[in-house]
């Protein structure tokens, strides 16, 4: 039990740094705005869909998730 506490704490370490990071407008400029992301803007309509946002995001966590387990 007592390691399901301490990789709560590292978690909310880590997410509480990214979101700092976020924040301070570090990640503002690329993040979302990557090639192969989706937008399309009509008239008062967009649409934005961050695909490759989401599976670079999904790997850094992966990887981040796999260091730890292990």
């Amino acid at each position: 039990m007592p390691e399901i506490g301490k990789f709560l704490v590292i978690i909310g370490i880590v997410v509480l740094l990214v979101g700092a990071l976020l924040w301070s407008g570090f990640g503002a400029g690329w993040l979302g705005r990557l090639p192969g992301d989706i937008r399309i803007e009509r008239g008062n309509t967009a649409f934005y869909f961050p695909i490759v946002t989401c599976i670079i995001i999904s790997i850094v966590l992966s990887l981040i998730f796999s260091f730890f387990w292990r």
